[in-house]
């Protein structure tokens, strides 16, 4: 005899994608349960910087996901902009070098064929958008779309909005299949969900959430650290950052990696990042990441350099060996969806993905092709070759 089922859809995971994936399915008229075994943003959504960028992504899948949920992030503000704290405020990408700056304007004349605004700024007007620049830089780019929230606020508001069931302090501790192999719910450490359909938006955790459902997902983990200075006016406009981020992004190196990028908030503190290396889930201080972020960060803004640091805080970002997220119906197990591995775009990537996820659930035609995100789409392993 089956058990009677405790909802239409459990998401595991109440970060920004778990919470973005409960608000689309609940708006597409699915009875949704949202499971963490922690707080609400208490993962990589609450030690994010809350960016919603295009202007990072070469044209390709990754781009097409950040475009439109640039869009359904725009009708989230017209919604209820100030409970999350958007600002579209745009970005400004630097370059240092009269090289560096080619290989920028070659890669954003590529994201314009694209569909993406971009606006090549020259050296002598880089002061009139932001007046406290260092000296002597090349010039750049401005990228209008790219905007920005308040993580944590952003998750909870969306998780609100939802109406979705939520259960925190409940760990998964597998995902309950039929004979037939397919998905019928969740077992928790108080108690089993029983649902036709589970959301893997686990995060860094995303992996090990993928194995307790007996199929493989190569999440690992990449640690980045933020540093965040004393409140102060508003002296930053633009979110801010080197063109060799864009390459850190794309690097598959498990060494440290360093390249400032600097932006205000509504709060007043300004966020300098950011580093990237794989060392687990070590969330130990790194000496050497912190101070190359403040030297890379005074190299842009001389005056940061008398301004107080008040924290340093590590965060860990899901990445997925083609830098690529899961997204979609996983068919090594019926019924079980994923929504993670976005690395450090899960922020502004998480309501593309959303939609795309409740789109699948409900059966309809996704507004993009979920091929690039297949979750089964890594080298099977040995265990499941055997199956």
């Amino acid at each position: 005899m089956s058990e009677p089922l405790t909802c239409d859809v459990v998401v595991v995971g109440a970060g920004m994608t778990g919470a973005a994936c409960a608000l689309y399915a609940a708006r597409a008229g699915l009875a949704v349960t949202v499971v963490d075994r922690g707080p609400v943003a208490g993962g990589t959504t609450g030690a994010g910087e809350g960016n919603l960028l295009v202007s990072d992504k070469a044209p390709g899948p990754e781009l097409e996901l950040a475009l439109l949920s640039n869009r359904l992030w725009a009708q989230v503000a017209q919604e209820s902009g100030r409970l999350v704290e958007y600002e579209a405020k745009g970005g400004l990408v630097v370059a240092e070098t009269p090289e560096t700056l080619d290989g920028l304007r070659r890669f954003a004349d590529t994201q314009r064929a694209a569909g993406v605004t971009a606006d090549p700024v020259p050296a002598d007007r880089l002061h009139d958008l932001e007046p406290r620049l260092a000296p002597g830089l090349a010039g750049g780019v401005r990228y209008p779309q790219d905007a920005q929230v308040m993580p944590a606020l952003a998750a909870a508001h969306l998780l609100r909005a939802s109406g979705a069931r939520l259960l925190t302090g409940r760990e998964v501790t597998r995902v309950l299949r039929t004979a037939g192999g397919a998905v019928r719910g969740v077992r928790t450490d108080r108690g089993d969900l029983h649902a036709p359909a589970v959301v893997n938006a686990a995060g860094t955790w995303g992996g090990e959430l993928a194995a307790r459902a007996g199929v493989s997902l190569p999440v690992l983990p990449r640690r980045g650290f933020v540093l965040v200075t004393e409140p102060l006016p508003p002296r930053i406009r633009h979110k801010v950052y080197a063109a060799d981020y864009v390459a850190d992004v794309a690097s598959d190196s498990a060494a440290l990696q360093t390249s400032p990028v600097v932006e205000g908030t509504a709060a007043g503190p300004v966020l300098i990042g950011a580093s990237r290396e794989r060392v687990g889930f070590d969330r130990s201080l790194s000496l050497p990441a912190v101070r190359a972020l403040a030297a890379g960060a005074t190299r842009l803004f001389p005056f940061l350099s008398g301004v107080r640091a008040l924290r340093a805080y590590a965060g860990f970002r899901p990445y997925l060996p083609d830098h690529l997220p899961a997204i979609g119906p996983d068919p090594r197990a019926p019924g079980l969806f994923h929504a993670c591995g976005h690395e450090g775009a899960g922020i502004g990537l998480a309501t593309g993905t959303g939609l795309l996820i409740a789109q699948a659930l409900t059966g309809g035609t996704p507004e993009l092709d979920l091929t690039p995100f297949r979750p089964d789409r890594f080298p099977r392993t040995t265990k499941e070759a055997e199956q």
